[in-house]
């Protein structure tokens, strides 16, 4: 029953690629993505803090290494998105870049990572696994509206960005079926990924709580992003 739960939320995770065609017919992408990026930003710092972090408090790991392990996972995230070409754009139009094929690899690096979180939430927990895959898809969604404009500014046609954006998507199932059964053979696998994931949702989240010159859209911002908080607060009453 956990194995087709995982299987099931990375897979719903991996169709949100196709989520990119919006771009197409959206003219005004840019208020809309405003939106999706502050309710994603409140439901990754309601899942880091209020669902995976006391998951991780609540386990016999001492305090000292689950807030390295957040630590770590920071960095990781960091290293990903500075490093290996994962980029981190949330503009209606992103720049295209001579490195498309290298940005997808990043892409499907990142997707794998949310494959694992996902396994490793379902295995501690139902609840646990639900708002995890809530607060990744919400994510999910202004990311990959991003990652479709980069291959067609790339040079990719509609279609070849749709399917090779859908592909990288699908190593979220990769990774989650390697947490799934790998947890069998490294006993405390969860007790690492969980924390790991919480830095990395603290990353992501940092990062996408952009300064807003204009009042109004700071405003819609920090709406949103509470509106994110108090969906993954619900969720602990679930």
């Amino acid at each position: 029953m956990v194995l087709e739960q995982i299987l099931i939320a990375a897979f719903l995770v991996s169709l949100l690629s196709f989520v990119g065609v919006i771009f197409l017919f959206n003219k005004k992408i840019d208020k809309l993505l405003l939106i999706l990026v502050s309710f994603s930003v409140g439901a990754l710092l309601g899942g880091a803090f209020l669902h995976l972090l006391p998951e991780s408090l609540g386990s016999s790991l001492n305090f000292e290494y689950i807030f390295l392990y957040v630590i770590i996972g920071i960095i990781a995230f960091f290293v990903l998105e500075k490093f290996l070409y994962w980029r981190h754009c949330h503009q209606g139009k992103c720049a295209a870049h001579t490195f498309t094929y290298m940005s997808l690899f990043g892409d499907g690096l990142h997707n794998f990572i949310d494959g694992t979180i996902i396994a490793a939430s379902f295995i501690t927990s139902t609840s646990l696994g639900v708002a995890s895959t809530i607060a990744i898809a919400l994510h999910e969604i202004p990311q990959e509206i991003g990652d479709f404009s980069i291959l067609l500014y790339g040079g990719f046609s509609k279609k070849k960005a749709l399917l090779f954006n859908f592909l990288s998507a699908l190593t979220a199932v990769l990774g989650a079926l390697f947490v799934y059964f790998f947890s069998f053979i490294v006993g405390g696998l969860t007790t690492f990924l969980l924390p790991f994931a919480a830095g990395g949702f603290i990353y992501i989240a940092a990062c996408d709580l952009n300064k807003e010159k204009r009042i109004h859209h700071s405003l819609i911002q920090l709406l949103f992003v509470l509106i994110g908080i108090a969906l993954m607060w619900l969720f602990k009453f679930i």
